[in-house]
């Protein structure tokens, strides 16, 4: 392997040396529309987690909202599940670059649609837990799998940018769906067959995620490897990877300042607007509604953030085929983030409805950009048989195991933070939150380092 750091090309420069290439042929498609869906729904049971905590908790257990012992719980299902998904993606990035792209995405596929259900008919706080953390698992080890299946696609760097920022872009139709499907089960579900005798909007929202398991699990098992695994695997090159690899000079300064860039990123996701659904009922003019109104409420504004992440995300596919450094797409989301997260959650408790999702729209804006970089940049700057291993890396213990945590640590806050009422008090600590995630993510962006623009004639 080359250990010179790749030097970005200047942006003319960097257009002539493109090849010239063809038309996509129909296993691309194919790859490309599989992995399209699967982003979608990984994303799906990622943020639906956020919308069903609060309602779940209510009718599971019987607890005032907003009590030291709900805050603890809600911290508990939005953090533990992803706690081990981390440590299953740090296991499943080293099983796909060991064993294939193709086959830890069958088997992720599985386990995700086993578990979807389980929390679906869940009968207590600890048995949705219990389920939410195998469906994580599934969701992540499937993610690093499906990034570098795609990277190892397509040799023109243009197009693997595309393939990466498009595909990964559905993810944003996966968040629209969430309030989607919220509002018709909370506002429909006593006309749909019940589940554990109830027709709780939450359960069917949890159940939706099950949809595409049979279609996406017969269609990933007839497509193929990825040809560049399968190259490496058959000259006898493929060495087994090993963690220690990701720290040898050529490398660390990639793994730890990914691993430090995705911990801000899943810090502002995870702590602060993951808390927004939890934050609405508690507001002026919506507390005194009655529950049904309430969660559609929460429905319409995360609706309308969802929107923002649809556009955040297709932003960041076209800017990722301009010509810009990675550093300068990235800060486009970054500088007007760092403004208004933290502005829109500090006002929160004394803002309209209206006004509130409004604001929610553009900083989904600035939030999904940021994560649709993720798995644009992540696969580009790793050798082919590290690629699953330290993206897995970057995104299991930067991002689901410290990132993540922000999620335990912003209801714990609440217990102290200043306000008159439990809303107010969750908004003021997502705010403070948002502040040390948003400057923590633009310092570390200086370091970042550009990918090189050829990964083919890289070293195995």
């Amino acid at each position: 392997m080359n250990n010179e750091q790749a030097v970005p090309l200047p942006g003319a420069q960097r257009a002539r040396t493109q090849p010239q290439v063809g038309p996509l042929t129909w296993r691309q498609w194919l790859v490309c529309a599989v992995a399209g869906v699967g982003f979608l729904f990984d994303t799906y049971e990622i943020v639906v987690q956020g919308i069903v905590v609060r309602p779940a908790l209510l009718d599971l257990t019987g607890w005032a909202a907003g009590s030291p012992q709900f805050n603890r719980w809600v911290g508990w299902i939005l953090y533990f599940p992803f706690l081990a998904g981390g440590i299953a993606g740090l296991v499943g990035g080293y099983l796909t670059d060991r064993f294939g792209r193709r086959r830890m995405l069958v088997s992720s596929i599985v386990l995700y649609g086993a578990a979807t259900v389980g929390a679906a008919y869940a009968t207590s706080p600890a048995e949705l837990l219990f389920w939410r953390c195998l469906t994580i698992v599934g969701v992540c080890t499937e993610w690093i799998a499906a990034t570098a299946w795609i990277t190892e696609l397509f040799d023109d760097r243009r197009r693997r940018d595309a393939a990466l920022g498009f595909t990964q872009a559905m993810a944003g139709i996966g968040v629209f769906m969430v309030a989607v499907v919220y509002y018709l089960g909370v506002t429909y579900g006593h006309l749909l067959p019940a589940i554990q005798q109830s027709h709780a909007g939450w359960r069917y929202a949890l159940l939706f995620g099950a949809l595409p398991v049979l279609p996406v699990l017969l269609a990933r098992l007839r497509l193929p490897e990825s040809p560049r695994w399968l190259q490496l695997h058959a000259t006898g090159s493929l060495r087994r990877p090993a963690f220690r690899e990701l720290f040898q000079p050529q490398l660390r300064r990639i793994t730890i300042v990914s691993s430090v860039m995705v911990a801000s990123i899943y810090g502002i996701a995870f702590g602060v607007i993951l808390h927004l659904p939890r934050i609405v009922p508690g507001l002026e003019g919506i507390r005194d509604l009655p529950r049904m109104q309430q969660e559609q409420t929460v429905s319409f504004v995360h609706f309308i953030g969802d929107v923002g992440s649809f556009i955040g995300r297709f932003a960041l596919a076209f800017l990722a085929i301009s010509l810009l450094t990675r550093r300068q797409v990235l800060s486009c989301f970054q500088l007007p983030g760092l403004v208004i997260i933290p502005v829109l959650f500090a006002a929160a408790p004394y803002l309209d409805v209206t006004v509130l999702a409004c604001g929610a729209l553009l900083a989904a804006v600035a939030l999904n950009g940021q994560i649709n970089f993720i798995g644009n940049y992540l696969p580009q700057v790793y050798p082919a048989r590290l690629r699953g291993t330290g993206e897995s890396f970057a995104i299991s213990v930067g991002g689901r195991i410290v990132g993540t945590s922000t999620s335990l640590i912003t209801p714990w806050l609440a217990n102290f933070a200043p306000g008159a009422s439990a809303s107010s008090k969750l908004a003021f600590a997502a705010a403070t939150t948002a502040v040390v995630a948003c400057v923590l993510g633009l310092v570390t962006t200086r370091f970042l380092v550009e990918p090189r623009q050829d990964i083919t004639a890289e070293g195995s």
